[in-house]
């Protein structure tokens, strides 16, 4: 199974956003942004919409299959 890559990371901190600043806006714990963020956790198709409406991008601007 590919590997999901992420970029929420940049993203987030391009916006100037924190972890836990982001995970208030959208409804979560920091530690879930942290766990995206490194790869631990692969998020839900809703978290994935809401991180990427809170960043004004895409999801697939955020997140993408390891080649």
């Amino acid at each position: 199974m590919p590997e999901l890559v992420s970029s929420l990371k940049e993203i987030r901190e391009a916006r100037g956003l924190t972890q836990a600043q982001l995970a208030e806006v959208i409804g979560v714990s920091r530690k879930t942004i942290n766990t995206v963020e490194n790869g631990v956790y692969v998020p839900s198709t809703v978290i994935a919409l809401k991180l990427a409406a809170a960043l004004d991008t895409s999801v697939e601007a955020l997140f993408r299959l390891a080649e």
